[in-house]
């Protein structure tokens, strides 16, 4: 193995260590802990996409339908999901959410985002810039 070979699979693995340490702490920047990441997860998928049929958030989510049938149930249980009938097809509903969903997806982003503006104020200009760069490469390869 070459150098760059080395030199690439190192920063893969540091990369990808405080990549995960990060997001784990940022997603513990909570403001309800009773709704859990995966209900969180769905809500925000509804709130990106719009409303949509259980079977298009599970594809979305990338899980099997009838776990998506019980987030969605457990959702609508707290009144954070609508269901209204399907305009074309009678077997079916849409999931859309509430003004109170819509509220705690604000406060929850509201709160990360106050966590990680707070840490970034404790860097120098030159750190925030370097993260600034650093944010747009990250855009690129998740996009890739």
């Amino acid at each position: 193995m070459g150098r760059t070979t080395l030199d690439t699979a190192a920063l893969a693995h540091d990369l990808r260590l405080a990549v995960m340490r990060f997001s784990r702490r940022l997603r513990n920047q909570r403001v309800d802990t009773s709704v859990t990441l995966t209900h969180l997860a769905a809500l925000s998928t509804l709130k990106r996409h719009g409303a949509m049929s259980p079977g298009e958030l599970a594809a979305h989510e990338r899980v099997q339908p009838p776990s998506m049938t019980r987030v969605v149930v457990a959702l609508e249980e707290r009144g954070l999901v609508t269901r209204t009938p399907h305009p074309t097809d009678g077997r079916q509903v849409v999931i859309g959410l509430t003004d109170a969903a819509e509220r705690l997806l604000t406060e929850e982003a509201r709160a990360r985002e106050a966590w990680l503006s707070a840490r970034l104020h404790r860097l120098t200009p030159e750190e925030r810039a370097t993260l600034r760069e650093a944010a747009a490469i990250m855009e690129q390869l998740a996009g890739g």
